[in-house]
């Protein structure tokens, strides 16, 4: 080994003050904004290390450009930091060293990372460093005159690509980091949203401000801006209404009395004040045609995405609202005739999903055409990222059915987010993989690992809307082996976790699964029946159609099956996408056995989700009051691979009891044939 190679002769020579270098042409450009990126002037990666090199490289970034004592070093870096912790970081700062500037040589002073006493600053300028550049330019901007600085905030806002330092776990030093940096993100969000207004270019932005005031309700601004861009654009009565709404919620929910800007908004609009709608001047029409507005135009399509994001976790009409906006932002993208555009626009909407069966088939569908259409038109140049988020996109999408591609998108995304080691890629990925498992039954062992994979990664790299679902898949995982007490376990991290990050669908799902428990303890249907309307009643405000719809119904008829009384079947009842399997049923409670055979002829294959294993559990049933051994067979064999589990289980909603039970019952009857 060299000195140039040898960390001891790194740091011999710091002390040593030796000449530096002088390298005009090197240009290092760091990202911190998501995770920790670097790149060259030409944008090509530049490998920085471990995770411990990125913290330690993401901590001399937080400083701003001040020197960090060898010894914070330490103590940010390790929780209980090992004896030879200080050697340690002198080594990751000589290797650091090296992969920001390789061309240095040997015995010369660093540009990038420099020794200041007993401790290390960094060098890189402010203008290469995403998150300086984004503060430095929100700065800036405070006091610009009425209506400049959109175009640059926009730019500004494009910069980010998720959670700051997204692939670092917390720690003492960086929640407050991250924290603080986020918060610069909601106020560069709302000042562009003045810029916008004053110009009187406010009604575009209506979609993204009610994502964004739904997902911060203590913003009293974030109110008062949407009120406006409803004003704009033409939604006088709906402003008003937005008002005196934000101050209920204020009210009630934060115990904020009302506040002067909301009150002073409403004068003016009631008073229809001139300033609310300003006239576009000249220059602002010719800013149409320019780039900044083009580039304006892709940070409003992916903020729709982001802030839907965020809005869709908090469920009810902010799900169905988040949904519908995506749907929307994509679908403009798409027609921008812009892969980049339209790739980065999907994938900003990374929400868990933790269902089968899609809210809206229709628009998932569209969803999935575009996104492959987007993959096609990138074609093997995309960065792998983005295409594993694509293709992690279809496989989530296109999930509750047996299509092929779907899974191998998945299965591809999965591969590509191990190998960047990019924990935020890979949760996605793996969530795309859960849904698809549902392919083949009795993969119950697969999920139950991708949910400890899930629970992991999340913990370690603070992505708490996936560690949730980690612990929602375990609860079905149990749930559907009969082990509750292992399962409220999982129950109560989940809510511990809703709690904290205001997820609310999350009781929703927990309420349901009590709902089963009860179901499998009680000896009085009336108290179960009960239980499961006032889960109907959740889920009706839950923003969830493809979980909602028909599921109490045949909750309802797993009680009475397994209670072995008669099975009286409500014509009445909404089964949603259910009845074609419970006609048979139906026909029987109306004296009618030639058409509940008929029906029985002619059930389809239950889909590829979530209640494959309940409705071949009613199908089951049917075929033994039919005394169909043809079907009887079908239920047998399709039960078969989960054996030892509970039917309906997996749902962590209802139960049919033991399919072990289910497959005697039935092999008792094709005996007495």
């Amino acid at each position: 080994m060299n000195d140039r190679d040898d960390p001891r002769a790194e740091s011999a020579v710091d002390q040593q003050q030796p000449e530096t270098y002088d390298n005009e042409d090197m240009e290092i450009l760091v990202n911190v904004l998501g995770p920790i990126e670097v790149t060259d002037a030409e944008g090509h990666p530049v490998p920085v290390g471990s995770r411990r090199r990125r913290e330690l490289l993401g901590r001399l970034v937080a400083a701003g450009g001040r020197a960090v004592p060898l010894q914070v070093l330490v103590e940010d870096l390790w929780e209980d930091p090992p004896p030879a912790a200080a050697g340690t970081v002198r080594t990751f700062v000589a290797e650091l060293r090296r992969a920001l500037e390789p061309d240095r040589p040997a015995r010369t002073r660093s540009l990038t990372i420099e020794t200041v006493g007993t401790g290390y600053a960094l060098r890189i300028p402010r203008a290469h460093i995403d998150a300086h550049r984004f503060e430095d330019t929100l700065r800036a901007l405070h006091n610009a005159p009425v209506g400049q600085g959109a175009g640059a905030l926009s730019e500004a806002l494009s910069w980010w690509r998720g959670e700051p330092y997204a692939d670092l776990d917390a720690s003492p030093w960086l929640t407050p980091e991250r924290a603080r940096l986020t918060e610069l993100h909601r106020e560069a969000v709302e000042l562009r949203a003045r810029a916008m207004l004053d110009l009187g270019r406010g009604a575009p932005l209506v979609p993204e401000l009610e994502a964004f005031a739904t997902a911060h309700p203590w913003r009293e601004h974030a109110w008062v801006l949407l009120a406006h861009a409803l004003y704009q654009a033409g939604r006088q009565v709906d402003a008003l209404a937005l008002l005196r709404d934000a101050r209920a919620r204020l009210l009630e929910r934060f115990g904020l009395e009302s506040a002067s800007s909301l009150d002073h908004l409403e004068r003016d609009i009631l008073r229809h004040a001139p300033h609310l709608t300003p006239a576009p001047r000249d220059e602002d029409r010719l800013r149409l045609l320019t780039r900044t507005e083009a580039t304006g135009t892709y940070t409003r399509l992916r903020s729709m995405s982001t802030v839907a994001r965020a809005a869709a976790v908090t469920g009810g009409t902010n799900l169905v609202l988040a949904q519908e906006q995506r749907a929307a932002a994509a679908a403009e993208a798409e027609r921008t005739e812009d892969p980049g555009l339209t790739a980065r626009v999907i994938a900003a909407y990374d929400v868990p999903t933790i269902w089968t069966r899609t809210d809206d088939p229709a628009r998932s569908k569209a969803l999935v055409a575009t996104t492959r259409r987007t993959l096609h038109r990138l074609g093997p140049e995309a960065s792998p990222a983005l295409r594993a988020r694509l293709l992690a996109t279809v496989g989530l999408e296109h999930r509750g059915t047996r299509d092929r591609w779907a899974a191998e998108a998945a299965t591809e995304a999965e591969r590509l987010a191990r190998e960047l080691h990019d924990p935020s890629v890979l949760v996605l990925a793996l969530n795309a993989r859960f849904v698809q498992s549902f392919q083949r039954p009795g993969r119950t062992g697969e999920r139950d690992v991708i949910a400890g994979e899930l629970i992991e990664v999340s913990t370690r790299h603070d992505l708490p809307m996936f560690e949730i679902l980690g612990h929602l898949i375990k609860i079905q995982v149990r749930a559907a082996r009969g082990d509750t007490e292992s399962a409220q376990r999982h129950v109560e991290s989940a809510e511990r976790l809703a709690a904290i990050h205001e997820t609310p669908l999350v009781h929703v799902l927990t309420a349901a699964f009590r709902a089963m428990q009860l179901a499998e303890r009680s000896d009085d249907p009336a108290e179960v029946a009960h239980a499961y309307r006032t889960v109907a009643t959740d889920l009706a405000g839950a923003g969830m159609p493809g979980v909602e719809a028909g599921i109490v119904p045949l909750a309802l008829l797993s009680l009475r099956m397994r209670h072995r009384g008669p099975v009286q079947v409500d014509p009445a009842l909404d089964w949603g996408p259910y009845r074609p399997w419970i006609q048979p049923l139906l026909e029987l409670a109306r004296g009618n056995p030639t058409a509940a055979r008929e029906a029985a002829a002619v059930l389809p294959r239950p889909p590829a989700d979530h209640l494959y294993d309940a409705l071949w559990a009613v199908n089951a049933h049917t075929a033994i009051l039919l005394q169909d051994p043809s079907l009887a067979t079908q239920a047998h064999n399709a039960l078969s691979p989960q054996r030892g589990e509970i039917a309906g289980g997996t749902t962590a909603l209802i139960s049919f009891g033991p399919v072990n039970d289910i497959l005697a019952t039935l092999d008792q009857h094709r005996m007495r044939r």
